[in-house]
């Protein structure tokens, strides 16, 4: 029953999405350190302070929009678009990551959701948001499914991620689709 009433709080916590600043850094080396979390990102895990702390300075504050995910302002993951530029300026392309311990209780999912209420809007030039899920992470292909987006094919082959090429799944969602309004 405790357990329960843990993850009953967590779904019932704020969850926000914010810029990222330096004071996050203790933070962030809670995922980034972390190879549950690492094994399906192209980064690999951070093994120093020093280098979260050039990433945040070098890549995540100057990036055109990445955010941190929050639960009561707390850091547990991040979110980002990365636009396209030249003639597929039209779309964008998601990337999302989240603590170990917030897996399954629908923070990601939240996130997703907020970041595809607000983008096509921000970005009026955007028409397609799109993420690439390594074809055995099952958890996060499931996110994009329930915030919306179509799986739309299965690219065989498609990513080096650790030194090991990969099967990605594509999944989308155009800002024409009618339930960004939910």
């Amino acid at each position: 029953m405790a357990e329960n009433t843990a993850e009953n709080h967590q779904k019932s916590s704020k969850i926000t999405l914010r810029p990222i600043q330096l004071s996050d850094i203790d933070d962030f080396m809670v995922w980034a350190t972390d190879d549950r979390v690492s094994q399906y990102c192209i980064w690999d895990t951070y093994t120093s302070k020093d280098q979260a702390l050039d990433f945040i300075k070098n890549n995540a504050m100057p990036h055109p929009w990445f955010r941190v995910i929050c639960v009561e302002n707390r850091a547990v993951g991040s979110i980002s678009v990365s636009p396209n530029s030249g003639n597929d300026s039209c779309r964008g392309e998601l990337g999302y990551v989240l603590a170990y311990e917030h897996w399954g209780k629908g923070i990601a999912t939240k996130a997703v959701k907020m970041v595809v209420s607000s983008i096509f809007r921000e970005w009026p030039h955007l028409e397609r948001l799109e993420a690439y899920v390594d074809a055995n992470n099952k958890g996060s292909q499931r996110v994009l499914e329930k915030a919306g987006f179509i799986r739309e094919a299965v690219l065989r082959k498609h990513r080096i991620i650790k030194g090991k090429s990969r099967d990605m799944v594509v999944f989308s969602i155009i800002s024409s689709d009618q339930h960004l309004d939910s």
